[in-house]
């Protein structure tokens, strides 16, 4: 059976590793935040200037100034500290966020992140900091579903959509299977609901197996 984005965003905050600093994007990246160990030492930023983001916040704990990069309130952690956007900025393209987790249109198979636009007449581009945060992070995970309503993958060769960047995404979270980007290919880490040999079938691409798939 596939993921339903909790599962994934669970599967994601899994394998961030302890005491990183990680940038969430808009959308389904969102998500991770409830899901990481309160022991991970774990450090969210936004690029609207946060370091020290906490989960969602609901009701009584809702403050309008207190927001991530989409505009959605959260709550702030002991320790978190505000900056000027610039200085957000700053981080991002020093090289200084261990891993930015964001959503995608399409990921090759080299690694390359198309998330902006879908380069269709009218399209409204929505670039944000996307792609500062794919040449800036150290890692780049992407949650995504791996099919498109009409069923075509977003895993594929080559990407058909306007770059974000090149070369940049080192892990794909989907909702029938984790990937991992690399010199050897693309390497199945885990499947969901769907066999190695229908996956293959389906993306259309040479798969490397994981020994423990």
């Amino acid at each position: 059976m596939s993921l339903s984005r909790e599962e994934m965003a669970r599967i994601v905050a899994r394998d961030i590793p302890d005491g990183a600093y990680v940038n969430l994007g808009i959308g389904q990246p969102t998500m991770v935040a409830d899901h990481l160990r309160p022991d991970s030492g774990v450090v969210l930023h936004t690029e609207n200037g946060m370091l020290g983001m906490g989960g969602p916040a609901t009701g009584d704990r809702i403050d309008p100034d207190l927001t991530n990069a989409g505009k959605q309130p959260v709550t702030e952690l002991p320790g978190a500290s505000y900056f000027h956007h610039a200085d957000s900025f700053a981080m991002m393209r020093g090289g200084h966020l261990d891993v930015c987790i964001m959503g995608a249109f399409q990921v090759s198979s080299a690694g390359d992140l198309a998330n902006w636009s879908t380069g269709a007449p009218g399209a409204i581009p929505a670039v944000g900091g996307a792609m500062d945060l794919a040449i800036g992070a150290k890692q780049v995970f992407v949650m995504m579903s791996l099919f498109a309503k009409n069923g075509e993958p977003k895993l594929v060769p080559e990407c058909t959509f306007p770059l974000t960047g090149r070369g940049c995404v080192s892990r794909v979270y989907t909702d029938v299977a984790t990937f991992a980007l690399g010199p050897d290919g693309v390497r199945v880490v885990e499947t969901f609901g769907i066999t190695l040999d229908e996956l293959i079938t389906r993306v259309g691409m040479p798969l490397v197996s994981s020994p423990s798939v």
